[in-house]
């Protein structure tokens, strides 16, 4: 995995500028591998990895304090870190629904407390510890007046730490890694017995395809719809394949059903989801797997063989962007390796109206040297011709990258590389974080963490700059013309304004005023989250376009 994009980063936007973000709670959040299946209850002891070969038995009967009447708890779900943490708390809460718990959006009225957690950057653990700390006031509450609390950790953290977690307080009931989901009701029915429970397995085929994510902001405009799961790319850098496991696809079908489900429920905006979405291969359909192998673009390589047979991701790109031509399509995060030269991908891009025109690219480093070491498979020349032949192939793409600061052994001049590949490509939106070395990971193994920390911040700082410097301009580029926007709701400053984004990812705001319908309607009208307005940009900073709306319209017709 190259790291979390928009979407996969463990943290927010830059310029949008992402330098960290925290928990988005309550509703949301964010391989050494073994082969999948269910892991056993796990009473408290020193050693997990005995338990987890034990086979799973039935459920324990539930305890004395909740009848079989009551039903299972009232669960409280609290998500860190990226849209892929985001999507599993919906699977979670799909999972769990189903098996008959109820959800509560306050804390203090859960008998179960699920964290979904992130652990692509130290802070993003620190969080999850300090969020635990302020919990066990809760639980110690609880047990004075006899009222149990089971709380659990799930996801990247849960499979990284799982022995610390259980140990460290003895504070969490459960452990569940993020292919283990399937055996929350389990886990949970043995922790109200008084036991510790943990299933941390990595699973070859685990996709979840057959579950259909419960929407965790209901009658919200966009969705998030996950493709695949794990990372084979063994980046020295990342933690993913440690945590998330080796690379599979959902079947195709799947993924339809499910976006199908999205549109008719009104959703206006779909982002597919994966470490490496453009190395999507279904090989659910028999006919398909003896399919030639993709051949890499020029400049570029990958640490594993290629992998023949499959469908592929312009394959999927093509079919969901079919179901409605009112629903824009999104993906993130790729990898700039699977772009073959035949750019069927980026031809589908520039062809159709509702798939954006907007891409994530992720570079991680400017300097040769350092992408050497980082395992990027590809040097700061390749990288710079695959942007041009991006640009080429799609007339006013907006881009958008991630970058590290500081990485094992980065000298100055690699960092002035950096700095000037952001001034040379000038994203839209970008990604930026501090190196924070991962255990397990090749450069936990190989490399030395030899940048001091006050000097990674220093470069971090000079980095979101220039960054913000280069995106301003980018978008002041588009004052004086009319963006289409898809209004997402009130903007968070004021009432009296709405807040949407445009085909290239960028917020727009504008006045929340009466407007014409270009649908031919003479009464004016007032924009609706799910609405698609006609706004002329007037001003624009780093971060934001602002403007005044024109019309209410539709993506079709704003196309035509």
């Amino acid at each position: 995995m190259q790291g979390c994009g928009r979407g996969l980063r463990a943290a927010g936007r830059l310029g949008s500028v992402a330098a960290s973000r925290g928990a988005s709670r309550g509703a949301s959040c964010g391989p050494g591998e073994r082969p999948g299946g269910r892991g056993a209850a796990l009473p408290a002891g020193p050693d997990l990895r005995h338990f987890l070969r034990a086979p799973p038995g039935p459920p324990p009967s539930p305890g004395p304090e909740r009848g079989a009447a009551a039903g299972p708890g009232t669960v409280y779900l609290e998500t860190y870190g990226c849209q892929m943490n985001v999507n599993d708390t919906e699977i979670a809460w799909a999972i769990l629904q189903k098996n008959g718990y109820t959800r509560t959006k306050e804390v203090d009225e859960a008998d179960v407390i699920l964290l979904v957690t992130c652990s692509v950057r130290e802070k993003a653990e620190q969080a999850i510890w300090n969020r635990l700390q302020h919990l066990k006031a809760l639980k110690a509450r609880r047990q004075q007046d006899r009222l149990p609390l089971r709380i659990g950790i799930l996801g990247c953290m849960a499979e990284r730490l799982k022995e610390e977690i259980l140990h460290r307080e003895k504070l969490v009931d459960i452990v569940a890694g993020p292919d283990a989901y399937r055996d929350l009701p389990r886990l949970l029915a043995v922790a109200e017995s008084g036991q510790q429970a943990a299933n941390v397995l990595l699973s070859l085929d685990e996709t979840y395809a057959d579950i259909l994510p419960v929407q965790t902001s209901a009658g919200g405009t966009t969705a998030f719809v996950s493709i695949m799961r794990g990372c084979d790319n063994m980046c020295s850098y990342c933690i993913v394949p440690f945590t998330r496991g080796r690379e599979r696809s959902r079947p195709i079908a799947s993924i339809l059903q499910e976006v199908k489900m999205l549109s008719d429920q009104g959703v206006k905006e779909v982002t597919l989801l994966g470490q490496n979405v453009n190395s999507f291969r279904d090989m659910s359909e028999v006919q398909f797997q003896s399919a030639a192998a993709p051949v890499l673009s020029r400049g570029f390589s990958t640490v594993y063989k290629a992998k023949p047979g499959g469908l592929r991701f312009a394959h999927l790109l093509d079919q969901v962007s079919r179901i409605d031509p009112e629903m824009r399509i999104r993906f993130t995060s790729p990898h700039p390796k699977d772009f073959p030269d035949e750019a069927s991908v980026l031809q589908l891009i520039q062809e159709r109206h509702n798939i954006c025109k907007q891409l994530h690219l992720p570079a991680q480093s400017g300097s040769t040297r350092v992408l050497e070491a980082m395992r990027r498979g590809y040097t700061r020349e390749a990288y710079l011709e695959l942007v041009h032949h991006v640009r080429d192939s799609i007339p006013g793409v907006s881009l958008s990258s991630d970058f590290i600061a500081g990485f094992c052994g980065e000298t100055e001049e690699d960092h002035q590389q950096t700095v000037s590949l952001l001034r040379k490509v000038r994203y839209n939106v970008g990604f930026l974080f501090a190196y924070s070395m991962r255990q397990k990971t090749r450069a936990y193994h190989r490399l030395q963490d030899d940048v001091p920390a006050d000097v990674k911040q220093r470069r971090l700082q000079e980095l979101i700059a220039v960054f913000r410097e280069e995106a301003a301009r980018a978008n002041e580029a588009m004052v004086g013309q009319s963006q289409l926007v898809l209004v997402e709701g009130p903007s968070k400053r004021s009432a009296s304004e709405l807040c949407g984004r445009n085909d290239g990812n960028i917020k727009v705001i504008f006045p929340d005023a009466e407007i014409k319908d270009a649908a031919g309607c003479k009464a004016l009208v007032r924009a609706q989250p799910g609405d698609y307005v006609l706004v002329k940009v007037t001003s624009a900073s780093s971060q934001t376009l602002k403007g005044v709306p024109l019309c209410r319209t539709t993506l079709a017709c704003s196309t035509a």
